[in-house]
């Protein structure tokens, strides 16, 4: 019997510690203050609110690794347009009009290292993708209000017009995942 028992148990969980953060769905996302390239002021969601936004956001360097893993398939699904000509006869087209954001949080003693850090992702980071980029630095850490589990994966969220989290995931990308951030996105 027992046998079959720990397979089982060992199932249940890894499966419950992989769970998405979905306990924030529903919830308005908190209020965070962030900032561009150029230093301007951004405030989320209020500055969103309006067009349906994904942000990733990443805590440490190592989920700023599996945040990257994001930036090309989130940009050529979401911003990309692509062309009449270059599409394929099975191809679906869908122009996504929301608001995308990948967000580096320096909180606590990462704060030191903001400025340099902040060099450090400009000087690696295509130009065109500077728009999308917004960087929080503060002592908040939001990790009660976004249900932050571990500092080193990046978490996502689907926010509707209003601000609202309609979807959360995290970790390194996986077609899955994508499937179900286009999904809460597709259903507005």
């Amino acid at each position: 019997m027992n046998k079959f028992l720990i397979p089982i148990i060992a199932v249940v969980l890894i499966s419950v510690s992989f769970t998405p953060p979905s306990g924030v769905e529903g919830k308005m996302f908190p209020a965070m203050q962030c900032e561009d390239y150029n230093g301007k002021k951004v405030n989320l969601p209020d500055d969103t609110k309006g067009k349906y936004t994904l942000l990733g956001m990443a805590f440490s360097k190592d989920a700023e690794t599996n945040l990257k893993t994001w930036i090309n398939p989130m940009y050529n699904k979401f911003i990309v347009k692509k062309a009449a000509k270059d599409a394929d006869v099975f191809d679906v087209q869908y122009d996504y009009d929301i608001n995308l954001f990948f967000v580096p949080m320096f909180t606590g003693l990462n704060q030191l290292t903001s400025k340099q850090s902040k060099e450090k992702i400009r000087s690696l980071t295509d130009k065109e993708l500077y728009q999308y980029l917004l960087f929080y630095e503060g002592d908040k850490t939001y990790k009660e209000e976004l249900d932050f589990q571990k500092k080193d994966i990046p978490y996502f969220f689907v926010l509707d017009k209003t601000g609202k989290i309609k979807y959360a995931t995290y970790g390194s990308f996986d077609e899955k995942k994508m499937e179900k951030i286009t999904d809460a996105i597709e259903e507005n």
